[in-house]
């Protein structure tokens, strides 16, 4: 694998505001490109995400993810209806010679994508959203005066 020492460096962090090209490519922008080449030569996964918005994942760094989602038991409805979603609409794709990856149409339309949208770093990989959706997540995510806010169990105890 190229680059396989550089891994464990390569964060991929903060929001892009990107427009689909004509033909509904996604230009990475250029702070990503070399990482992605590092990891998995510009290989890239795309799926579906249940909450209604495509992962984009390096090659390299999806598969380990992939075998382990298939080897739940697929006899359990929501685990199948995971698998289903998130392997069953995975596509393999790989970055032009300017950066950009194809969003197949079964994929945009699940996640509701037309011109613009919103590449959002996720560590190993990015989400990408909508910029419409995006924005109606941020907005009903932050706090207003008055308004309870629950923190999830798993951060009660996390401070920053």
């Amino acid at each position: 694998m190229a680059g396989s020492e550089q891994n464990s460096a390569v964060k991929f962090r903060g929001p892009s505001a990107i427009a689909l090209d004509s033909k509904h490519r996604l230009a990475v922008p250029k702070r990503y490109r070399q990482a992605l080449q590092d990891i998995s030569d510009g290989n890239v996964v795309v799926t579906a995400h249940p909450h209604g918005c495509l992962l984009l994942y390096p090659s390299e760094t999806w598969f380990p993810i992939e075998e382990e989602i298939m080897s739940r038991p697929s006899f359990d409805v929501g685990v199948a209806d995971i698998q289903e979603l998130v392997v069953g609409m995975a596509v393999e794709g790989s970055l032009d010679a300017t950066g950009r990856v194809l969003l197949p149409v079964e994929l945009r339309e699940y996640a509701e994508l037309d011109k613009e949208v919103m590449l959002v770093g996720q560590f190993s990989h990015f989400k990408v959203w909508s910029k419409e959706a995006w924005d109606l997540k941020n907005k009903s995510r932050k706090f207003e005066s008055g308004k309870a806010y629950v923190m999830p169990e798993s951060f009660r105890d996390f401070s920053f």
